[in-house]
């Protein structure tokens, strides 16, 4: 077989390859519509400016949460998790990807034969190129191809979705341990001035101005109020440990700062328009990458109907001599192409089958899609709004706790007075409490607020 035909012959068949390819069946991929308008309910913003564009260094600036973050950043199990599943994906892309090319393997053969009589002997020594390739003609394999990559960018978004939550849980859990040290100071001081008014109305009982009941029940207040702090302790310290799970270290303590009730928040965080809101989050992203993977595989379970062109492992191409001195010489070259067109014929019912799952795995995903559009939606509307409903009530809880400051003031003067009694007195002390703690949790579902939106809209990721 001359050199000139094997090489004529394999061109014929690339060129076949790629004209062919040009059938392939063309379904471009387009992301779903949705409707973004009043999708923060009674939101219309117009301003795109949105806080989920600042760095999280630059967006807490706490010096000891900027530590812990970075601490999760690098440490966290499940953020090493998400990598690894990233590094599965690029494998799973890498094999999609090598079935574009043949499988080719070295073949090398070497031949005696013999008479029985030993009159004959001759040897024949082949070394040659096997390959076995499917020709992508209708675009299968280059739909698995792309719906592997959707796979693969899914988890890339995968990993962004874990930072994003674990940025949040580290902040707000960070915020939480600073509440509950407030809080237990706020009883601690309490408990103390309870303990003034127990031995205050003792006083007034052996003047004879108060009799024995005033000294139990403000004792008795006394004490349920100090019960209170082992729990807050018990609370900051698994709290402690929980920060520490997430940061990748083992159970200790969490150095922090205090937090400031008297510090002023922003009346208004930026949160700019729905579609920006929907192109960062990674949850949404994420869905949207599970329905593209979802529609290719449905184009490749389509064009699985279609006739499929193979050159099987018999084809090689090499060289073949009697003689190891004449074995590359340009007349030994040899070519054995086995080429195959298989149509499906008694699988159809099966494709058919595989082309139904396909198609309602596509809705199943475009379901998904819209479902957690509109989830995304609620959260940045419920979090707006928890967000400035808490702040409504700053000013009102310091006049509450302001009047309520005087009110044990005066009750107790009048007791002194004689002109209160006991029971005026201890629950003016109450309501106090009450109100400083109350004070301290609206503080803290405003820092909270502020973490839960910057996650919403997706922050973080810078």
């Amino acid at each position: 077989m001359s050199t000139k035909y094997i090489q004529g012959l394999i061109v014929c068949l690339i060129a076949m390859a790629l004209n062919l390819t040009s059938c392939q069946v063309l379904n471009k991929y387009s992301s779903p519509q949705i409707d973004a308008d009043n999708l923060f309910r009674d939101e219309m913003p117009t301003d795109t400016t949105t806080i989920a564009d600042i760095p999280w260094e630059a967006y807490f600036m706490d010096y000891y949460l900027q530590s812990l973050i970075r601490q999760g950043l690098t440490n966290n199990y499940d953020l090493k998790i998400a990598n690894s599943r990233i590094k599965q994906a690029e494998a799973n892309l890498s094999t999609a990807r090598a079935a574009y090319f043949p499988n080719v393997a070295l073949v090398g053969q070497v031949t005696e034969t013999t008479s029985l009589n030993g009159s004959y002997h001759d040897e024949q020594y082949m070394l040659g190129i096997s390959a076995t390739w499917e020709l992508d003609i209708w675009g299968k394999l280059n739909r698995q191809s792309r719906a592997r990559y959707a796979q693969f960018l899914n988890s890339h978004e995968y990993r962004n979705l874990i930072q994003t939550s674990l940025i949040a849980n580290i902040a707000t859990s960070y915020y939480a341990l600073m509440a509950l040290d407030e809080q237990l100071r706020i009883t601690r001081e309490t408990s103390e001035s309870l303990k003034e008014t127990v031995i205050t109305m003792q006083a007034l009982k052996n003047a004879g101005q108060q009799n024995a009941a005033a000294v139990e029940q403000s004792r008795s207040l006394q004490l349920a109020t100090e019960v209170l702090i082992p729990d807050l302790e018990n609370q900051i310290r698994q709290l402690e440990n929980s920060i520490c799970l997430l940061i990748g270290r083992k159970s200790g303590s969490v150095p922090r700062s205090s937090i400031n009730i008297k510090e002023r928040l922003p009346q208004q965080l930026s949160h700019g328009v729905p579609v920006q809101m929907l192109s960062k989050r990674p949850d949404v992203r994420q869905a949207e990458l599970s329905f593209r993977s979802a529609f290719e595989l449905t184009n490749a379970a389509q064009a699985s109907f279609y006739p499929s062109i193979t050159l099987n492992s018999g084809s090689a191409i090499g060289y073949s001599a009697s003689t190891l001195s004449d074995f590359f010489k340009p007349e030994n070259l040899f070519a054995n192409i086995i080429g195959g067109l298989t149509q499906p014929l008694f699988a159809k019912n099966q494709l058919r089958a595989n082309l139904k799952i396909a198609r309602a795995q596509q809705e199943e995903a475009l379901l998904t899609f819209e479902k957690t559009v509109l989830n995304a939606g609620r959260e940045v509307s419920d979090v707006l709004y928890s967000y400035q409903s808490s702040l409504s009530k700053n000013e009102i809880r310091v006049k509450q706790i302001e009047s309520l400051h005087k009110s044990v003031y005066y009750t107790q003067e009048l007791l002194k007075a004689g002109e209160a009694n006991y029971t005026e007195v201890l629950t003016a002390e109450r309501n106090l409490l009450t109100a400083q703690i109350n004070q301290v949790i609206d503080k803290l579902q405003q820092l909270q607020s502020s973490v839960n939106l910057y996650k919403a809209l997706g922050g973080g990721l810078k």
